[in-house]
Formats: structure tokens, sequence, C-alpha cells
């Protein structure tokens, strides 16, 4: 079975308040469907439904003081209870302990490692590679963890020839932010279903949304009404696209957009939304507690191994 992880990125489960959490205040009926009813809300963890399970997990993996990017992001792609190892949560991008995690002992290294395909279905601009390049950006864990794998990271020409997403999904922000007018754009919808195409040419594959993030340190609440209604409209689209053969976990590092009170991260529980098969759903979840329980997880499904 292949595994499609969705990465929302400073998304916890927060009050039903719409006030101050977007979640509770954006129309999303996909993932209404998806939770008979449900949001996507601290209330709503535990769901196992017919064709959605909602679990609530802690970014923190027991260890005192606020979640971090970087550390959070680790231990989803490797397992490893990183914090609790080094003696505290660090971010946003990795320093050079936390980096170490990130070269040979990640998913996207083991499955290389085991002949399993895996990649991050994101395209990243000219402007990032010249950034990297130059030494004015680094790698955040994701793409680190995948560049040590040897995998490369898609660029523009794989963008225009559809094999990747932009990192908005729909090609707009490259458009309109980057200022690349011949991006091909597509509805949330559209992009939906390409996500899930995609992730069936690889037994692993990982999309990252961080705008997610960004808008709850900005606190942008209309902007993250938005950004959740628009992934509303992309869940509808993987949903008709998507087979029994594959498994979608949608998963963040830690909470922030859901609290618009503050600029911080927050100390919320996360969501691990996993769609699909009802007794793949029973597996993957199975013990699933905290971040350090994902890589396991996706090992697991991905392999067979363990079953």
């Amino acid at each position: 079975m292949r595994v499609l992880f969705i990465f929302l990125d400073g998304i916890g489960l927060g009050e039903n308040d719409p006030a101050t959490n977007p979640l509770a205040r954006a129309k999303m009926p996909n993932l209404n469907a998806l939770l008979d009813g449900r949001s996507l809300l601290k209330d709503s963890a535990q769901f196992i439904g017919e064709r959605a399970t909602l679990l609530s997990i802690d970014p923190a993996a027991g260890v005192d003081g606020l979640p971090q990017s970087a550390t959070g992001q680790a231990m989803l792609l490797t397992g490893r209870n990183i914090p609790a190892e080094i003696g505290y949560h660090y971010g946003p991008k990795p320093n050079p302990e936390v980096a170490a995690y990130l070269n040979g002992e990640t998913l996207f290294s083991r499955c290389i490692e085991h002949g399993r395909r895996a990649v991050l279905l994101n395209a990243y601009p000219p402007r990032y590679f010249h950034g990297i390049d130059s030494g004015k950006r680094l790698y955040s864990s994701i793409p680190l963890a995948v560049t040590n794998a040897g995998i490369g990271l898609f660029k523009q020409d794989d963008l225009f020839a559809g094999r990747a997403l932009s990192a908005d999904f729909t090609g707009e922000g490259w458009r309109d932010m980057l200022g690349i007018p011949e991006t091909p754009v597509m509805d949330p919808h559209h992009a939906g279903r390409k996500l899930a195409s995609l992730a069936r040419e690889y037994d692993f594959s990982l999309f990252e949304y961080w705008a997610s993030d960004y808008a709850g340190h900005k606190q942008q609440m209309d902007t993250a009404v938005g950004l959740m209604e628009a992934f509303d409209g992309v869940l509808s689209g993987l949903w008709d696209e998507m087979d029994d053969e594959l498994l979608v976990l949608i998963t963040s590092d830690h909470g922030n957009m859901e609290d618009m009170s503050t600029r911080r991260h927050t100390d919320a529980h996360v969501p691990a939304l996993v769609i699909g098969d009802k007794a793949a759903r029973e597996e993957f979840t199975r013990g699933m507690t905290d971040l350090t329980h994902v890589a396991p997880a996706i090992w697991r499904v991905v392999t067979g191994e363990g079953r």
C-alpha cells in the first residue's frame, strides 16, 4: 500500500471558537463529510468513521516546552524522540544536533535503502535554489532529509510538466507572489486530484504546506480561513481520485494557527487525520499517541512489516 503524507505546518486541534480559531470559522464541507459532520477541532477527536479516522496526538512527545518546527518535523520523519534525546525543542531550521538525525535515519533514506520509491511532491522556484546555493537560505527539516537521501527536489520545469505541485497546491502563488506569469494554475479540486495521481507513482510521498504556519504567526485570520477553505477543495479532489491502495495522512509538527490570539506556537495536540481503507487505517493508527509513532506507522504500511 502507498502512503501520501500531507504535512500541514503549525496546525493544532483548538477550541470551537470562531473568534480565535480559523478552523472553527472556515467552511469546510468536504472535511465535515469525511468526519460525519465534525470539524478539525479539539472536541472532534477521537473519531473513527467509514472514510476517515481522526486522532489527537502529542507534538511535544512528553518533553517540557513548546514544540518547534525542526525537532517536530524530524520526529515525524524518523520516529525518534529527538527533543528527549537532545534535551530541548528546536526550530525553525535544524541546528547541527537536529540535522544529524536527518542524515540516514529518515523515511526517505530508508525507502531508498530498501528499494522503495519516495518523493517530496513540492516544486521549488528558482529563487529558492539561489538562496540555498548562496548560503543565504538553509534547508528546513523536510527538504534536508530529502536531499540527504539523494532525492532531488523538484524545480520549476517539474511543476510546468505536471510532475509536482506548488506550495499552495494551485500555482497561483507562483504567478501572483513570485511573478512567474507562465505558471500553470488549477483550482483546488483539480489540485487534489493531481496530488492523488502523483502519489500513486510512489510508495511514500510527502507534500509540505507551510502557509498555514505563516498565517498563524502573522495572526492573519482571513488569510487562514481562506487557506483552509482552499485546502477543503483539495480534499474533495483527493477523495475523488484516490483508490484503496492509497492511504492519506494529514498531520502537523506543532500547534499555532488554531489560536490567533497569539503569534507563538501553542501546546495543543495536533490532528492525525487518516483517510482511506478502514482496515488499513486501523493498522496505521495502532498505538499512535505522539509524533514519534508516525514514521513507524508509515513504514509498516509501506512495507507490510510488523503487521
